[in-house]
């Protein structure tokens, strides 16, 4: 799952010159679509066909580069499913709305990339921090619906840590039964809202 905490600022992060972020912007649908397992600081100079000072000016080193690009991905996932969580409806409605949301959001991202933040130290915090803050908000959500007689009395932390594993085993694409994407997300969706909703 993933929302995101504010990140902390790398190398030039705070003042990006509008040439910075066209290459900044660049290099996040880069590794977005081939992963960054592999990633250099040489390789994105060559890539980007600008200097290796351009590239150290985004951030110090490599990891801080790659953890710059991973939370602007998650900002812009967390920007994106937020809405749901607000919107209109029950707690029902809005659970739908935010996996559906969740699977857009996540469109861009590559299986590859996907399988470099679940095998990436740095990554790794990132994600796990953004899972942490995602629990907190879905398990308000679960409340809600428990509170406004929506959803029949269940223990909310046992329902969100299942969509909270569900959800990662979706966004790694392993061991879905062949359903993936939006397909999963939604049949996540009806299993969760369908098992708890009050008869």
């Amino acid at each position: 799952m993933t929302h995101l905490t504010r990140p902390v600022p790398a190398r030039g992060t705070a003042a990006r010159t509008p040439r910075q972020q066209e290459l900044f912007d660049e290099l996040l649908g880069i590794l977005l679509r081939e992963g960054f397992r592999d990633f250099t600081m040489d390789a994105a100079a060559a890539r980007l066909h600008c200097s290796k000072a351009t590239i150290y000016a985004l951030a110090g080193s490599r990891e801080e580069l790659v953890r710059t690009v991973l939370v602007a991905f998650f900002q812009q996932v967390s920007r994106g499913t937020e809405e749901a969580l607000r919107g209109p409806g029950g707690a029902g409605d809005r659970l739908l709305a935010y996996l559906a949301a969740m699977a857009e959001q996540l469109r861009p991202a590559s299986a590859r990339f996907l399988q470099d933040v679940a095998g990436s130290p740095v990554a790794s915090e990132v994600y796990e921090r953004n899972t942490r803050i995602a629990s907190a908000k879905l398990a308000e959500l679960v409340a809600e619906g428990v509170a406004h007689g929506e959803f029949r009395p269940v223990p909310t932390g046992f329902i969100v840590e299942m969509i909270s594993s569900a959800m990662d085993r979706i966004q790694q694409r392993t061991g879905m039964g062949g359903v993936e994407g939006p397909g999963a997300y939604r049949e996540l969706g009806l299993l969760i809202v369908g098992g708890i909703r009050a008869d």
